[in-house]
């Protein structure tokens, strides 16, 4: 079943062309992730196909029964709204039936008889006498905590209440635009769980490549006003656009021969003139509106790093120190030696203490107790996730520079239009008040900033939120490159595994521990029942330094290995097989589902697969899952 079809749409603003001509078709059960540079217009395109945009031509068909949601990008406000109500509002056109009912019950005349009646069919169609038993069973979906206020719920609690009131719905497509923007890893695995279950339609925004990866069955790029489809993984797409983008550069360089050989002879003296063409003369003036119609890829940003001299051998040694902040311990007795060229990623929930220790290291925060000492000869660079370096009301210019026209990186003076267009602003944009920009213009701001001081220690705080992919690529090129000292805090699991090469992993009640390379490689080197810091899923608590909801789970104790029964210890023998015959037929079918003319055959064929492909996948995550419990069993855990 097709639920979004656009067939030729195109808008701009003012010179700005979002799409030209451009056609999508989304169907049912697709997981779509939507691609582009930053600018590009994608929460626009997500505008015009939820109806709150409107086209300058072509057409924007919507199933006539299909229900589209949406999740915003920004987090819901943390005010004295409970969470129950926060739900209840996805189903505001079903409230106002019911409130429209409610006062004409009110009414005895003839009139207000006929209005009830109406009204009743109207709520039976939306199932409108049960909305309370339809909230509830999503807040238990969810875990949520019904009775909490938003302002008592961290980030990733109130973006849960937002999904819920977007899945009270029950909609045919859900909208979703960068939603893992400042969640925390475990929330974010919690979300792509959930998304991976979502029966209906998909059509998201992500700079998280590790969670386009695993949920998008589909990747469309919007790129110079033009969609363009990619069926299969985003791996897979990656390999296609490298093969695009060369041909087109092919193309465009054996067209711009064929132009100049043209101009040539159109400029040669009176013989040539005499026994001119004049078909020739027409087809040149077509190439030259072909050539000044062509609209040039965007450029990807090449900033580079201001180096400083090197620091000392030592950059920071913790002894034995401890911290604790609103009665909730964030630093207990940490031993920690970093030192020059170490590139170090600490990871754990929102307000568990990482930003603490990073405050701890530098000297900007004293501990409660133990003993911090300081290497030498070193020059610290900031990236602040909240952005508080920036004066909104300035121009990127005035941020960066100071109203300087030249600054110097690496020695050499540059002019500072030619500087922050490595970080790919115009010389217009670059005078625009930081206030006008995007999320991601703005972290380019900081970025830009970041990079024209001197330093031999990078400390990043959250850096890749709203960076399109390829910009955040770039700066993962950059880092490598680096030879100073990194400290990264992020909770993007790619980015992490391609950078740093040791991890602080924050376990809770002030556990900090010390594993080798990135978020994969903890994920192997773990205690098989590893105390990490969790989420209570029903209750939220709120004592940390955020308001997040922390908490450390008890350390199970050992147990003698117990003997399964017979019928158990078979089961257990005969799943490794299981597992190996669903691992294959899951693969088999992905496969399939990423042929390039999957999606040209019959629609219920397709739907039908890809339906079989979801359960493959549920199948085989049983299998896993039973696995692990008979594992666990048989190892005398409870």
């Amino acid at each position: 079943m097709t639920l979004i079809k656009l067939d030729a749409v195109s808008l701009a603003f003012g010179n700005q062309i979002i799409l030209d001509a451009a056609d999508l078709q989304i169907e049912a059960g697709e997981r779509v992730a939507l691609v582009g540079m930053n600018g590009a217009g994608k929460s626009t395109l997500m505008k015009l196909i939820n109806g709150s945009q409107h086209q300058d031509n072509g057409v924007v068909w919507r199933a006539p029964s299909a229900r589209i949601a949406d999740l915003p990008q920004m987090l819901p406000a943390a005010d004295e709204r409970k969470v129950w109500d926060v739900v209840t509002a996805g189903l505001s056109d079903v409230l106002a039936l019911r409130t429209q009912y409610d006062q004409l019950t009110q009414r005895e005349d003839e009139a207000a008889m006929h209005e009830l009646e109406e009204l009743q069919h109207r709520l039976e169609a939306v199932d409108g006498w049960h909305l309370e038993q339809q909230v509830q069973s999503v807040i238990d979906r969810l875990g949520l905590p019904a009775e909490k206020t938003m302002a008592e719920l961290s980030g990733g609690w109130r973006r849960r209440a937002a999904l819920g009131a977007a899945l009270v719905q029950k909609p045919d497509l859900l909208l979703l635009d960068e939603p893992t923007n400042h969640l925390d890893i475990e929330t974010i695995e919690w979300m792509e769980q959930m998304l991976m279950d979502f029966r209906g339609g998909l059509l998201f925004i992500s700079h998280d490549r590790a969670l386009v990866e695993k949920l998008a069955t589909v990747i469309v790029e919007l790129d110079r006003g033009h969609l363009t489809r990619f069926p299969g993984s985003y791996s897979r797409y990656l390999e296609q656009k490298q093969a695009l983008l060369e041909e087109e550069s092919r193309h465009q360089a054996e067209f711009d021969k064929k132009l100049a050989q043209e101009e040539r002879w159109i400029r040669q003296g009176i013989k040539a003139r005499r026994t001119r063409n004049e078909g020739r003369v027409r087809a040149l003036e077509s190439m030259r509106r072909e050539r000044a119609a062509r609209r040039e890829r965007q450029g990807s940003a090449k900033f580079g790093l201001e180096q400083a001299n090197q620091s000392g051998k030592l950059v920071a040694e913790l002894e034995s120190v401890s911290l604790a902040l609103g009665g909730a311990a964030l630093i207990r007795d940490l031993d920690l030696r970093v030192q020059r060229g170490d590139r170090i990623g600490l990871i754990g929930p929102n307000g568990i203490g990482k930003s603490t220790l990073l405050k701890v290291l530098l000297g900007d925060l004293q501990p409660d107790s133990g003993q911090v000492r300081q290497g030498t000869k070193i020059e610290v660079a900031y990236f602040d996730q909240m952005r508080d370096q920036l004066d909104m009301e300035r121009s990127v210019i005035d941020n960066v520079s100071g109203g300087r026209e030249f600054i110097e990186i690496n020695g050499r003076n540059r002019h500072i239009i030619s500087y922050l267009g490595d970080f790919l602003f115009s010389a217009e944009r670059a005078r625009t008040p930081v206030k006008a920009l995007s999320g991601g213009e703005c972290n380019r701001v900081l970025l830009a900033r970041l990079f024209s001081k001197p330093a031999n220690m990078l400390v990043l705080d959250e850096p890749t939120n709203d960076l399109d992919i390829e910009t955040l690529e770039l700066l993962e090129d950059i880092l490598l490159e680096y030879d100073g000292t990194l400290l990264l805090v992020s909770h993007d699991r790619a980015f992490l595994d391609n950078v740093v090469t040791s991890t602080l992993v924050f376990e809770g009640d002030g556990k900090i521990s010390e594993y080798v390379g990135g978020y994969q490689d903890w994920l192997r080197q773990r205690p098989s029942e590893p105390v990490v810091a969790k989420r209570s899923q029903n209750a939220p608590a709120s004592g940390s330094a955020s308001g997040a909801a922390v908490q450390s789970d008890d350390v199970r104790k050992s147990k003698a290995p117990k003997k399964l029964s017979y019928k158990l210890q078979r089961e257990l023998d005969a799943l490794p097989a299981e597992l190996e015959a669903a691992e294959a037929a899951l693969e088999a079918l992905a496969l399939e589902s990423a042929a390039p003319d999957f999606y040209q055959q019959d629609h219920a064929h397709v739907t039908a697969r890809l339906a079989l492909l979801h359960e493959q996948e549920h199948k085989l995550e049983a299998l896993m899952e039973r696995w692990v419990e008979l594992e666990a069993m048989q190892a005398g855990e409870d």
